[in-house]
């Protein structure tokens, strides 16, 4: 099963220049390693120790994974996964 991918500006040269890309997997974590798989280097950039790296923000249909099942958040048909840095500011 095919799931796209989008990704901000900063994880595009990463995966060609491309604003979204497909890849498969039943979870995140599946669907990251396929990333990997056809674009070396990306994971390394999203997961730091086994974990998603505090500062990037993974997206299922706009809910974030850290309040689902984090890496092993379940994928289905149509899903559509956004991965982009966290923001911060302020003053």
């Amino acid at each position: 099963m095919a799931t796209e991918v989008k990704v901000t500006a900063n994880f595009q040269k990463l995966v060609g220049g491309q604003r979204a890309v497909f890849a498969n997997g039943s979870t995140v974590s599946e669907l990251l390693e396929d990333l990997e798989a056809t674009y070396p280097g990306f994971k390394e950039n999203i997961i730091v120790d086994g974990q998603l790296h505090r500062f990037v923000n993974i997206y299922l249909n706009d809910e974030d994974i850290r309040f689902l099942s984090k890496l092993d958040t379940l994928l289905e048909e149509g899903d559509i996964v956004s991965i982009l840095p966290a923001l911060a500011g302020g003053a």
